[in-house]
């Protein structure tokens, strides 16, 4: 009986295992044509007979490259800026997910559904007003037109509020007696308390902005602040054909979603749990 079971178990470790090599084909393929010449990689050769290392210096150093396409620049917009929604995600999120979650006031289920129904509607649809609100603002082609309207997350204020009813509501109580006030209360009692929540729902707001094209491409103009999405495009179509620089480039740009993900995939699978139960 305990042979049977270890056989069906190593058989959905193998099967598990084939499964994540399918998935992880493309990366590989990338990671290995950023090391090859073009004609390599226009080839039949899997592996690269001599490991071209100089592809990631051209992508930063090359001075023919430098002079159309800036891949240091949209390395760091991009990673700037994801920050930046991230840290106002988090804490707009929250702020908004404890007045649903732990206030009482009139319609607040009500609007609470409201809010929550937007996560229905298309960015496409939204996406119109957004830029005419931003052309009356006077913020298009500004850090400040990436950041703002992505600042604000309905999915977030949803995560949060579902990991706040699971807190007990005698901790808020006990501080209002000791004379704590709302805000008190909110920041010292319920937000460390909801740290592996916003742990996620950061891990989630980095990389969906980090990785996110349509935006910026409709709102910046100059190069100095094309994020590595939208700069990918103008690099790929001012080299054509040089597919290991595009590869290299790549590589590079999913090195920080991997690292924050393998940093943090503990939280994320706590904050993910215990968000989805009601205390």
């Amino acid at each position: 009986m305990a042979s049977a079971s270890a056989r069906k178990q190593l058989a959905a470790h193998v099967i598990l295992a084939l499964v994540a090599l399918v998935m992880m084909l493309p990366f590989i393929w990338m990671f290995l044509a950023s090391f090859k010449t073009v004609r390599e990689v226009e080839g039949s050769q899997i592996f690269p007979p001599t490991w071209h290392t100089e592809n990631y210096t051209k992508v930063f150093a090359d001075p023919e490259i430098a002079k159309r396409s800036n891949f240091g620049r949209y390395y760091f917009n991009s990673v700037f800026v994801a920050a930046w929604v991230t840290f106002l995600t988090c804490i707009t999120s929250a702020m908004a997910a404890y007045a649903f979650a732990r206030l009482r006031w009139r319609g607040r289920d009500t609007v609470f559904l409201l809010y929550l129904g937007t996560l229905m509607v298309p960015g496409v649809v939204t996406m119109i007003p957004n830029f005419a609100l931003l052309v009356k603002l006077k913020l298009l082609d500004s850090y400040a037109g990436l950041i703002v309207p992505a600042s604000f997350s309905a999915f977030g204020v949803f995560l949060l509020r579902q990991f706040m009813l699971t807190i007990p509501t005698s901790l808020d109580e006990a501080a209002a007696i000791d004379g704590a006030s709302k805000w008190r209360i909110f920041w010292d009692v319920i937000l460390p308390l909801t740290r592996p929540g916003l742990i996620a729902l950061a891990i989630f707001a980095f990389i969906g902005n980090y990785q996110s094209l349509f935006w910026p491409l409709v709102v910046v103009k100059s190069q100095y602040l094309r994020t590595w999405p939208v700069g990918m495009l103008f690099f790929d179509t001012t080299y054509g054909r040089e597919t290991t620089l595009i590869m290299a480039a790549s590589v590079m740009a999913t090195l920080p979603p991997l690292i924050l993900f393998v940093v943090g995939q503990k939280f994320l699978v706590k904050g993910i749990q215990l968000g989805a139960v009601k205390g």
